[in-house]
């Protein structure tokens, strides 16, 4: 196979990806290849991945618990530190049980490598994340997609199913922001041999979960939180179906349990709500001048702000052109979405300053 020619073609469509360095701590303000700039492309949503207590609280769990786990969960790798972030996130999200994984992928993995041979049909949103794509093949079911955030095509593509299955939808879009109409789905599936899945990496600790009883409820840590992993909630039998089950979940070494003991303190802060009224804050004040200014920004109250671009080497124009000038801003490209709708994936965090909002949005005005 000739590597060097598929990466050629890959640079000739604009669709090559690289790595830049960085140099800091994830902050709205990070030195990326020795150069400061004001980041809109993190995650951070809530802008704890560098929050003093949370750095605390896990330099305590390394004193308490070293490092590494040192292997599975189901050897001598699941620590105290683990089941007691397992109980909080129980707590939290109102559910029985909850499942620490390494990932989202990973989680999203072990749930549908657990449900092989459970399942007869599974029904997607088109835009959901890959790893939920990834997942749904691994099962070896036929990957059907219903439009996106559309409940009649659901709801046709649903009357001709039989047999046990399961919906499953991201609850914040990762790449457009828009969110799922769970309650909808709720009604869909309460009288129906029918599970929900929900994937909400990028709403939970911004937005109260909203789980159905008995469907599943999985979200990533190293985002909102701040720090790293993702979890499972669901009531009791599911998650131990898991435990017997899940083979990404038996066969992978656990998380560090001094990340446990950070993501504790994550927890408390995202209950005292504070960073959530900054980011709420800051998204409506970036709508509101993204029509001032007159910026086609796309309909979400998300942190995830899409500007759709339609071309992916204009979208890397832009992006290079906000680098210079002192902000990082993605742009993103196939395969990651779809071709023509090339986009800056803006990112806002809860301690971005209306000043720093305002310059970024003007200099895209510019160089549009």
């Amino acid at each position: 196979m000739d590597f060097s020619k598929i990466l050629i073609e890959l640079k000739d469509k604009h669709l090559y990806r690289s790595r830049k360095i960085s140099e800091s701590a994830q902050d709205t303000q990070i030195i990326i290849n020795g150069k400061s700039l004001i980041n809109f492309c993190s995650n951070d949503y809530l802008s704890l991945a560098n929050h003093p207590q949370i750095k605390e609280a896990f330099k305590k769990g390394v004193d308490a618990h070293g490092v590494g786990s040192g292997a599975s969960h189901l050897l001598s790798g699941h620590s105290r530190a683990h089941h007691d972030l397992e109980d909080a996130l129980a707590e939290y999200t109102g559910q029985e049980r909850t499942l620490l994984f390494s990932a989202g992928y990973s989680a999203n993995l072990g749930i549908f490598s657990a449900l092989k041979g459970e399942l007869d049909w599974v029904l997607q949103d088109k835009l959901n994340h890959a790893s939920l794509i990834d997942a749904n093949q691994l099962i070896d079911l036929p990957l059907q997609r219903y439009l996106h955030n559309n409940i009649q095509s659901l709801e046709k593509k649903l009357a001709k199913q039989s047999g046990p299955g399961m919906i499953v939808t991201d609850t914040v879009f990762s790449m457009d922001g828009d969110q799922a109409k769970i309650d909808d789905l709720k009604k869909i599936v309460k009288d129906s041999n029918t599970i929900l899945m929900q994937d909400d990496a990028h709403g939970f600790g911004i937005f109260k979960p909203n789980i159905p009883k008995n469907s599943i409820y999985m979200a990533t840590l190293g985002k909102a939180a701040g720090t790293m992993g993702a979890f499972v909630a669901g009531n009791e039998d599911f998650i131990e179906f898991l435990i017997q089950k899940s083979r990404p979940y038996i066969y992978t070494t656990a998380i560090s349990p001094a990340i446990c003991t950070a993501t504790i303190k994550s927890l408390d802060l995202i209950k005292a709500g504070e960073q959530q009224a900054k980011l709420l804050a800051n998204i409506d004040f970036f709508r509101n001048f993204t029509e001032a200014l007159g910026l086609p920004i796309s309909n979400s109250h998300s942190a995830i702000q899409p500007l759709i671009i339609g071309d992916g080497e204009k979208a890397l124009k832009i992006s290079q052109a906000l680098f210079e000038q002192g902000f990082y801003v993605g742009a993103i490209r196939p395969p990651t979405v779809p071709k023509g709708t090339e986009r800056l994936r803006i990112t806002l965090n809860a301690n971005h300053t209306q000043s720093q909002i305002e310059q970024l949005l003007a200099c895209i005005k510019n160089a549009l």
